[in-house]
């Protein structure tokens, strides 16, 4: 895949060299020579990931870094930092900066481009998210910072796989320092089998599970759809730095090489809360804001909109499962002089009673929407007409039996409604013309005086029956 990549370093030599690097790679690299201006290019041209020496002039790489990750504008975009500063130390600053990986002059080529790929599609995945929360109705675009408190990141449920029992406890030691629980396997199929079992925040996986290979671990949580999102944090020794790249790639997270260092497991770890954090997060909101997008927001039942996809579906589907679809568009009767006499308030909680003994009242597979003001409209997948109107009869007995008591006085009101009914077995309708039969059905109770219930099949024979009569 490609990417934009901004390099940030002030030796021109430097830049030159990651620059032809990059390119060869078919990245397309922007350049700035200090942190102010990284900060300019950064907001105005949203690069996918950021390169940035630590020791600059004036602002040096931790400061951008910190000054980065508080702007919601440019929080969430990954940074790698570049130096010859090896001090575990100094990583331990980057990451509690804010900073997603060091990598150390000279930079190894296959580390960096691996680290550049897995990082840009991290992000791809989050703009993704991000953009569609936003486009789906969100109110406000949630930035990473936003989960980036020490409320947010304790409590977090981890799995370590590892064959070393010491290893595991000196692990678990270092983590219940943030507060994580963390809970030991030793092999790839006990491994795959907690992963299953329970939701976890965070996998840390050594590289050797006794004799099995952790990198095959690895690979499959990410291709099962319970684990495919879980971060992945590799434990290495510095001999097998050549395959960090495979796992990269397969969809490691982040690493520690061993021996571990607390403050970097302690931090390493942290990014990868927050992030996972984060990113569920943006799906709760995307999920809600589609809720949100399809769903009435006063009876909490479907609206019109998804109605209409929905039963395009059901139609379309007729021609494979030859089973009818039916309709049933119901309003309530005088439902204007409740408004006038009572208010609006006491109208809004007569809607919402009505919703609730509807939705009661049907299959699970049916679907029970607002169509609009007092317009209700159930969709009935593989229903006859008879089975539709019996229904509908349910439907309205349930509505009129028992009155509506609304408002802190528990006001009893008597509420009745009037049900159109219609039917089609053929897969080229239009959800249109199958709920206009439904309305003219609709119409059809209320002129025979409300409160009951009328087919399309019936309303039809009785204009057939006055049209021969007025010949």
């Amino acid at each position: 895949m490609t990417a934009r990549i901004l390099v940030v370093d002030d030796i021109p030599a430097n830049v030159k060299l990651l620059e032809v690097k990059l390119s060869a790679e078919y990245f397309d690299v922007l350049t700035a020579s200090d942190g102010p201006s990284a900060l300019e290019l950064a907001r105005s041209e949203a690069p996918d990931l950021i390169l940035s020496d630590v020791m600059m002039p004036g602002m040096d790489g931790f400061e951008l870094c910190e000054r980065l990750k508080a702007d919601p504008q440019t929080s969430h975009i990954p940074l790698v930092m570049i130096t010859a500063l090896s001090d575990v130390s100094d990583r331990v600053r980057g990451l509690e900066a804010g900073a997603d990986d060091f990598l150390t002059k000279p930079v190894n080529d296959i580390a960096l481009f691996a680290r550049v790929r897995s990082l840009a599609r991290l992000k791809l995945m989050m703009d993704e998210l991000r953009v569609r929360q936003a486009a789906s109705g969100g109110d406000e675009v949630l930035a990473e910072s936003g989960v980036d408190t020490a409320e947010a990141i304790v409590d977090a449920k981890i799995l370590l796989a590892d064959a070393s029992p010491t290893l595991a406890s000196k692990v678990a030691d270092y983590l219940a320092e943030d507060g994580h629980s963390t809970e030991h396997v030793k092999t790839v199929d006990e491994a795959l089998t907690a992963s299953q079992a329970s939701d976890y925040d965070l996998l840390i996986v050594s590289l050797h599970l006794g004799d099995e290979d952790g990198l095959r671990l690895c690979s499959q949580i990410r291709s099962q759809d319970e684990t495919r999102h879980v971060p992945i944090l590799l434990l290495l020794d510095e001999e097998d730095l050549p395959r960090l790249p495979k796992g990269l790639e397969i969809g490691v997270t982040d690493y520690v090489i061993k021996p571990i260092d607390r403050n970097e497991l302690r931090a390493r770890t942290r990014t990868q809360i927050r992030r996972r954090r984060y990113h569920d997060k943006l799906r709760d909101m995307l999920r809600s804001s589609v809720a949100m997008a399809y769903t009435d927001t006063l009876t909490g039942v479907y609206n019109r909109r998804y109605m209409n996809a929905h039963l395009d579906r059901k139609i379309m589907e007729i021609a494979e499962t030859v089973k009818p679809v039916s309709v049933l568009m119901f309003d309530l009767d005088h439902f204007k002089s409740v408004n006038d006499t009572h208010g609006h308030g006491a109208g809004d909680e007569v809607l919402k009673e009505l919703a609730k003994r509807v939705s009661r009242s049907v299959r699970d597979l049916d679907l029970v929407c607002r169509y609009g003001g007092e317009e209700f409209v159930i969709v009935m997948p593989d229903a006859e007409l008879d089975m539709a109107v019996n229904v509908a009869e349910r439907v309205r007995s349930v509505v009129s039996e028992k009155p509506f008591m609304i408002g802190e006085d528990n006001m009893a009101l008597e509420v009745t409604i009037s049900v159109g009914v219609a039917t089609t077995r053929d897969p080229t309708e239009t959800p249109e013309t199958l709920i206009a039969s439904a309305d003219e059905a609709l119409y059809g109770a209320k002129a025979a005086g409300r409160n009951q219930v009328v087919s399309s099949e019936v309303r039809r024979r009785s204009s057939r029956s006055a049209s021969v009569g007025s010949d």
